[in-house]
């Protein structure tokens, strides 16, 4: 299996797994599972009406996987500290680019600048 299709697989296999964390049927917010395996985009969003007059929206977890192999997790808004998950599941860490991080974050945390 080559590189890109791999990793396509873990984080569409992460995705599913994060999303269904704490997820009931009567909760109130909803999560919506947005996966594109033709360009490589996988997001978790929330949404829901939290009382009569306020909803809420947003995305909790964006991973993109290029053409050339690289995944960018270009936000992790979850306390499960997600690039790590990434790199037990089989990402190789020179593969993995923290997007939400200015890129001299990156190197000095020891990760691809792009």
């Amino acid at each position: 299996m080559d590189k890109v299709k791999k990793y396509k697989e873990i984080v569409k296999k992460l995705t599913f797994e994060v999303g269904k964390l704490g997820t009931k049927p009567d909760d109130v917010l909803k999560t919506q599972f947005i996966t594109d395996d033709e360009h490589g985009h996988y997001l978790l969003y929330f949404n829901g009406w939290i009382s009569e007059t306020k909803r809420t929206y947003g995305c909790f977890m964006h991973i993109d996987v290029t053409d050339e192999g690289k995944v960018w997790l270009q936000y992790d808004g979850t306390d499960l500290i997600i690039a790590q998950q990434l790199m037990d599941k089989g990402i190789a860490k020179e593969d993995l680019i923290l997007g939400f991080k200015a890129p001299y974050k990156r190197e000095l945390m020891g990760f691809p600048v792009e």
